[in-house]
C-alpha cells in the first residue's frame, strides 16, 4: 500500500454518443498515472445497482485498484455531447454515489499511504464528499504532493470550496476559462494571465501553477520563478474526453520520477495530444510514450 498515487472524488460513467464509457478525473487520473507504473488507486463511492457492478468490471479490465464503497444512492452518470469539433458538454445527475463517499477506516488508511493525491472542486459540491475529501489530505503523510485540478462545472462551486482547496494543494491545475472565473470570483481582473497564476502561486504557497490553453498551449508557473510554456501539438482529434486528466496523471508521474519541471510538462503535453487521438478517456498508452517518465 506504501507509494500510492490516488484519484480521490467522482466516479461516473460518461453517456457518449457513441455508448457509455467509464468517466469521472479521479480514475481517469489513476489511469494515466498507472500507464508508467506507478501504484494508483482511484477511490470513490458506488450505488448498490447494476451501474456499479459495470463499474468495477470496468475498473477491472482496465487494470485500475479502487476502494469505492457502495452507498444506498445511484452510481453517477453524466450524459456527454460533443460538437462538430470534439468538445464535450456534460449534464451531470446529482445527489448521487460519489457525493456521498465515506471516510472509512480503508480510505483512512490508504491517505496515510499517499505519495500524490489528485482531487477537485466538483465532488466537493456536496457535503460529505467534501469534508472526505479534506479529512482525507490532512491524513496524508507531510510529504505527500496534493494536485487540484479545480475542472469547474456547471453551477458545482463556490468561493469557498475553490480557496480552501487552493489551500489544502501544493499544485494547481486550471484551464484558461476556469481562470477567468477566478479572476472574477477573487478580484484579480485587472491582471493578465500570467500575473494572476503568478498572485495565486505567493498566495497560497503552491508549489505549481498549471494552466492549461486548450489550442494556445499551456504554461506551469512554479515557487522559485520559473516558466515553462508548451505549445499544443496539432493532432487529428477524435474526441477530448480524458485528455486534462492524462495530462495531469502523465505530469505528475515525470515529476514522481524525478524530471524537471520543463520535461514534465513537455510529456504532459505530448500524451494529452495523443489521448486526443483516441476515443473514449482511458486508452492504452504506446510504449515509446511510457518510456519518456521512465
Amino acid at each position: 500500500m506504501k507509494n500510492l498515487i490516488i484519484g480521490l472524488g467522482e466516479a461516473l460513467w460518461d453517456m457518449l454518443p457513441e455508448g457509455k464509457k467509464l468517466g469521472g478525473a479521479p480514475a481517469n487520473f489513476a489511469y494515466h498515472a498507472g500507464q508508467f507504473g506507478l501504484d494508483t488507486m482511484a477511490i470513490s463511492a458506488l450505488g448498490e445497482d447494476k451501474l456499479a457492478d459495470e463499474t468495477i468490471e470496468a475498473l477491472e479490465k482496465n487494470g485500475l485498484k479502487y476502494l469505492m464503497p457502495r452507498v444506498p444512492y445511484a452510481t453517477g452518470t453524466v450524459q456527454v455531447t460533443l460538437s462538430g469539433n470534439g468538445i464535450p458538454s456534460y449534464e451531470i445527475k446529482e445527489n448521487v454515489a460519489w457525493d456521498n463517499i465515506p471516510f472509512n477506516d480503508e480510505i483512512k488508511e490508504a491517505a496515510k499511504n499517499c505519495r500524490a493525491v489528485c482531487f477537485g472542486s466538483l465532488a466537493q459540491r456536496n457535503v460529505v464528499s467534501r469534508e472526505t475529501i479534506q479529512k482525507f489530505l490532512d491524513a496524508t503523510p507531510a510529504d505527500c504532493i496534493k494536485i487540484c485540478d479545480i475542472n469547474l462545472r456547471q453551477q458545482f462551486f463556490s468561493k469557498e470550496i475553490l480557496e480552501e482547496s487552493f489551500k489544502r494543494c501544493d499544485i494547481l491545475k486550471i484551464n484558461d476559462e476556469e481562470l477567468v472565473v477566478v479572476s472574477h470570483m477573487f478580484g484579480y481582473e485587472d491582471l493578465d494571465d500570467a500575473k494572476v497564476c503568478q498572485k495565486m502561486v505567493e498566495q497560497y504557497h503552491l508549489q505549481m501553477l498549471v494552466l492549461t490553453c486548450g489550442t494556445n498551449g499551456s504554461h506551469v508557473f512554479t515557487a522559485d520563478g520559473q516558466h515553462s510554456f508548451q505549445p499544443t501539438p496539432k493532432v487529428e482529434v477524435a474526441d477530448t474526453v480524458g485528455a486534462g486528466d492524462s495530462f495531469t496523471g502523465s505530469f505528475c508521474a515525470a515529476i514522481l520520477n524525478g524530471k524537471p519541471v520543463e520535461e514534465a510538462h513537455r510529456i504532459a503535453v505530448e500524451v494529452s495530444a495523443y489521448v486526443c487521438t483516441q476515443n473514449g478517456a482511458m486508452p492504452k498508452y504506446p510504449a515509446e510514450l511510457v518510456a519518456k517518465v521512465k
